[in-house]
C-alpha cells in the first residue's frame, strides 16, 4: 500500500509544475502541392488530417488513394460528395501516385 501511495504521489507531480515565462510552441506549417483539385482536397481533408498522414503513405497506386477515400466517406462518414470524392482522388494520385514526381 506505501509503494502505490508513493507511485500516486509522483505522478501527481507534474500536475504542480510551473512554467516561467511565456511557452511558445512553434507554428510549422506544411502546404498542400498546388494541383487541380487542391482546394477540394483542402476542404474535405483537412479538417480531420494534417498533411502528414497522407505524406506519411508514401507514393501510391490510384486505387489505393480511391480505397482511402471511400473509407473515409463509408466507415468513418466523412461528408464527401461523389463529385468531390472523384477529385480528391485525382489531386492525390496526380501529386502523391505513384508516377508523381519525386522533388
Amino acid at each position: 500500500m506505501k509503494k502505490l501511495l508513493i507511485l500516486l504521489g509522483l505522478l501527481a507531480l507534474p500536475l504542480f509544475a510551473q512554467i516561467e515565462g511565456d511557452l511558445a510552441v512553434p507554428d510549422i506549417e506544411y502546404p498542400a502541392p498546388k494541383a487541380k483539385g487542391v482546394n477540394t482536397y483542402q476542404a474535405n481533408c483537412m479538417m480531420c488530417h494534417s498533411l502528414g498522414y497522407i505524406t506519411n503513405q508514401g507514393l501510391q497506386s490510384k486505387e489505393f488513394w480511391q480505397e482511402k477515400v471511400d473509407k473515409m466517406r463509408n466507415a468513418f462518414k466523412a461528408p464527401i460528395t461523389d463529385r468531390d470524392a472523384k477529385e480528391i482522388v485525382a489531386y492525390l494520385n496526380s501529386v502523391y501516385g505513384l508516377k508523381a514526381k519525386k522533388k
